[in-house]
């Protein structure tokens, strides 16, 4: 019986779920598959092709090229954390620019982009051993997951997490601009016409509003303990 799990980490904005998931990841020395990271791959791509004319999205011509883009993570064990390879070139950094953040979203919105993303991450789970997070990994790209966790907080708590995170790099925002931002994300997330945020059914709710990342980690690793064992019989 496979003793490796394939963990999927669902749930609103700012809930601290890639900090999580990473955690969780190290922890087994499984793979973190960082979802957000593939959508800015693909961006890149795109600005690189010139396939975003005036902010637009060439749709037809990056449908075309859907096929040549490979998308995979490597560990570096110099940083202790997985970077994302766009094509066999590593382009951890590049995705994480102003003009890949700027267009990520207009590109994540093609249908058939997220129908090749689940593609993708579905090949990369095939062997199992992956922790992934985002907000259709339990419903859509693995719904036969092992543990599927849906991760949720209140709202003034997300927006103060969110806030401090800014401010630590140095970002002057309000903290009520940042909550609106957060409560509009809630709606646009639940709402959108392709793989809308939802628990899934079999997701165990995870409220972190009060909870420390070591608090987490201690809740989760009993249930995987669990998971394992139930594996082993």
């Amino acid at each position: 019986m496979d003793r490796r799990l394939i963990i999927a980490i669902d749930g609103y904005a700012s809930c601290g779920k890639s900090t999580f998931a990473r955690a969780i990841a190290s922890e087994l020395n499984y793979i973190y598959i960082d979802s957000g990271a593939m959508y800015r791959a693909v961006t890149l791509y795109c600005i690189r092709k010139g396939y975003l004319v005036g902010g637009e999205p060439r749709t037809e011509r990056i449908i075309e090229d859907l096929a040549e883009i490979h998308i995979s993570f490597i560990y570096n064990s110099d940083i202790g954390s997985y970077e994302t390879f766009l094509n066999s070139e590593n382009v951890e950094r590049e995705i994480r620019s102003i003009e890949v953040s700027s267009f990520v979203s207009r590109i994540s919105q093609i249908h058939e982009v997220r129908a090749r993303m689940v593609e993708l991450q579905r090949q990369i789970g095939v062997f199992k051993g992956i922790v992934m997070d985002g907000r259709d990994i339990g419903t859509v790209v693995f719904p036969d997951a092992d543990l599927k966790i849906f991760m949720t907080a209140s709202v003034d708590i997300r927006a103060k997490r969110r806030f401090d995170e800014l401010r630590g790099r140095n970002i002057d925002v309000d903290l009520e601009e940042v909550r609106m931002n957060i409560i509009s994300r809630d709606i646009a997330d639940e709402n959108r016409d392709i793989s809308p945020l939802r628990r899934a059914d079999d997701a165990i709710v995870l409220d972190n509003s009060r909870m420390t990342v070591a608090q987490q980690m201690e809740w989760v690793m009993k249930i995987i303990s669990q998971k394992l064992n139930e594996n082993r019989n």
